[in-house]
């Protein structure tokens, strides 16, 4: 079996953001020249997730508002986390919520996917780099 490792980092430059890292996860797939195996992606932060859907607009605006109606950011004071002087507690609940991780079958040597399925970074407390590692299995 072989694997592959590498880190991938994004500074979303506002508190919330979605990116679609599909492009990034394929070119590690391809560099690992694994036909038939795993790719795990996982975000390696408290405040972020990665999840798949479709790369539309639309729902990536619906997940922030249903996000935020669900977890609010403010006022900061309704969490109890926040009074350690952090003011991201709504972060962590948004993460638990979308998820630390996935994994999509490799297949000759590509990313597995169902019709419309990306892979997506979410960010909840941007301003600052973070990582996500992908890990590549298989023969």
């Amino acid at each position: 079996m072989k694997s592959l490792t590498e880190y991938l980092t994004f500074n979303v430059p506002s508190r919330r953001g979605f990116v679609n890292i599909t492009p990034e996860v394929r070119k590690i797939v391809q560099k690992s020249k694994i036909k038939d195996g795993l790719c795990l992606v996982n975000a390696m932060h408290i405040t972020a997730s990665v999840f798949i859907n479709d790369n539309e607009s639309g729902l990536h605006k619906d997940y922030d508002r249903w996000l935020e109606h669900l977890a609010p950011h403010e006022p900061i004071s309704q969490y109890e986390h926040n009074n350690t002087g952090e003011d991201n507690a709504d972060a962590h609940l948004k993460r638990q919520i979308m998820g630390r991780e996935v994994v999509v079958a490799i297949t000759n040597g590509q990313l597995d996917f169902g019709p419309w399925e990306q892979i997506f970074y979410g960010e909840f407390d941007g301003r600052r780099p973070k990582r996500v590692l992908v890990k590549v299995i298989g023969e």
